[in-house]
Formats: structure tokens, sequence, C-alpha cells
């Protein structure tokens, strides 16, 4: 039998991956965001915040505006702790500086590793497509790469399906919001699992970063559905920053206002971590663009319903 690697995951939807390639006990170490799947609480962390993460979106959006100014990382990393765990392989991302700790840091840990030979993967999935590119990727560099074919095309087939089931349905328009304080509209694969979904999406291309929104643009935009997803926000702490949408006077422009039809997900387990569920991501997109067709795909937590006040309730999310 192969001697599988020893492997550090520098960002939660590297660990997702790293576990759906079934090599959950490879892992020697993660980074302080990861949370799923269950079984990896408990191992060592190697990275930490410079910023608290618990503050509002508007304060948070300050200090990280402050750190980049200043040329600092938003993240740091414990390379007394990687030299400790002894990897083989490390997967991070340069997709994003402000989601994990930079590709450069992680690059001059490395060399401290002096004599160590570690191989880094770094994952860049600006479309869907390349996030399922990735799963192989890894899945080849850590040694399975069968399994990791098997994974991607698993995922795959189910956006297929999905894509079959929604063609011939009207086409919503939705808004996405990855950040309340500034606007942001969500890109990315976003607009991928959008179309995946039946929806029309107009606030970013797909691959497209997800970039400051006016809200004249999302106005203009006049969602049928919108769904707020904060990047790395659970649905508490979105759900204390929806006062930051409602106490603006075009909130009550919106259509999707006007007809109940607005969401809040858990943006830290959805939508935002490119990884295996963003296939779970795009059936709840279907799920609340079209719940007459689609509803049992609604997972029964990490989506609430947010009326016109911002108040929100658990209680019948999708219409009766």
């Amino acid at each position: 039998m192969a001697v599988r690697p020893r492997i550090v995951s520098l960002l939660p939807s590297a660990t997702e991956i790293v576990c759906a390639l079934g090599l959950r006990e490879s892992l020697v170490g993660v980074s302080h965001e990861c949370d799923f799947p269950p079984g990896v609480a408990g191992l060592p962390v190697v990275t930490a915040p410079k910023i608290d993460a618990q503050r509002s979106s508007a304060e948070i959006d300050r200090d990280i505006r402050h750190l980049v100014e200043e040329g600092l990382g938003v993240y740091r990393i414990d390379t007394a702790r990687l030299r400790e765990l002894r990897p083989d392989l490390i997967v991070t991302q340069d997709q994003c500086d402000v989601c994990a700790v930079s590709y450069g840091d992680v690059l001059r840990a490395v060399r401290e590793l002096a004599g160590e030979k570690v191989e880094v993967v770094s994952l860049r999935p600006a479309r869907i497509a390349n996030v399922w590119q990735d799963i192989e990727r890894v899945g080849e560099a850590a040694g399975v790469g069968e399994r990791g074919r098997e994974v991607a095309a698993a995922l795959r087939d189910r956006l297929a399906a999905l894509e079959r089931r929604t063609r011939h349905l009207a086409r919503p328009r939705l808004a996405c919001l990855e950040w309340l304080d500034p606007l942001m509209a969500a890109g990315n694969w976003l607009p991928d699992l959008a179309e995946t979904a039946g929806g029309t999406y107009t606030l970013a291309a797909s691959g497209e970063h997800s970039r400051w929104l006016e809200w004249g643009a999302l106005v203009d935009a006049a969602p049928d559905v919108l769904c707020i997803m904060p990047c790395g926000f659970t649905l508490a702490q979105s759900c204390r920053e929806l006062a930051s949408l409602t106490a603006h006077a075009e909130w009550r422009q919106l259509p999707a206002v006007r007809t109940g039809r607005v969401f809040v997900a858990d943006g830290s387990a959805y939508f935002n971590r490119p990884g295996p569920r963003l296939a779970e991501s795009a059936e709840i997109l279907a799920a609340l663009l079209h719940p007459d067709a689609c509803r049992e795909l609604l997972p029964p937590t990490g989506v609430l319903r947010v009326t016109g006040d911002g108040a929100t309730s658990s209680e019948a999310v999708l219409p009766c």
C-alpha cells in the first residue's frame, strides 16, 4: 500500500476537498477557519487572523484595507508549528489574499523548512469548472488521482442534473451579496451556480472577481430573489448585519423585498467555499428561485427568510 502524504490545509475549502478524497487521516494541520466536516475538529491549527472576524462588516473592511495599505497580509502562519508537523503536501490558494494566508507567505514559510521536500498545491478557482479541476489536482498530488477524478465527475453530474431540471423554467433575476457594508456583489463561480440553478444573474460575469456595488446598481438589477451570503460569516453573524441593508431608502425599492423573496444564507458553509459543497449551494439557489419545482433541495438549516424590516424567520422559508 502506498504511503499517504502528511497534508496541511491552509483554507476551509481545501480541507473539505481533502476529506472528500478520503484523506482525513492524512491531515496533520489546518487553518483557523477549518470547521467542516466535523472530523477535522481538534487538528493542529497553523494560521491565525490579524483582525477580529467577529466585528461588523464595516469594521472588518476598514481593518483589512489598513493592512493591505501597509503591505501586510491579513493572516499569519505559524512556521514553528508547520515545521513540527513535517508536511509532505501543503494545499493553499492564490485566488484572494483576504480569504486565506497569502501565497507569498506560504512560499516563505516553506523556504524556512530547510532541507524539507514539501509540495505546494495552490488552488485558483475562478469558475465552477476550476473547482472540480482543483479537486482532481489535489487528488493527483496526494496520490489518489483516480479518487479525485471520481469525486469531480460526481459533482459535475450533480450540477448537470440540476441544469436539466431548471433549463425549461422561467429565469427569475437573482442578486447575491457577498459583503454588506460596503456592498459587494458575489462573482467568481457564483454566476455559474446561478445559471445552473435557473436564474438570471447580471451583477458579475462568470470568473469575474466579486466587486464593490453601489446601491443604484443593485436597484437597477431589480432582483426577483435576493440572497445575502457574506463571505466567512455564519448565519447568526449575517443576521446581526441586516440593519446595514434595511436602513437604506433603496432597500424597499427592490422587487425581492416587496414580494418577500429575500433570504440570508450561511456564507461560511455555502457559496464562498470553492469545494464540494458548491453543488449543494447551487441546489439551494434552485430551491429559492423555483420553490414549486425544487423545494426539496433546500437544506433544513442554513437559510432564513428576511422580512422587509430585516427580521428573520426559519419558518416557511419557501411559500406553502
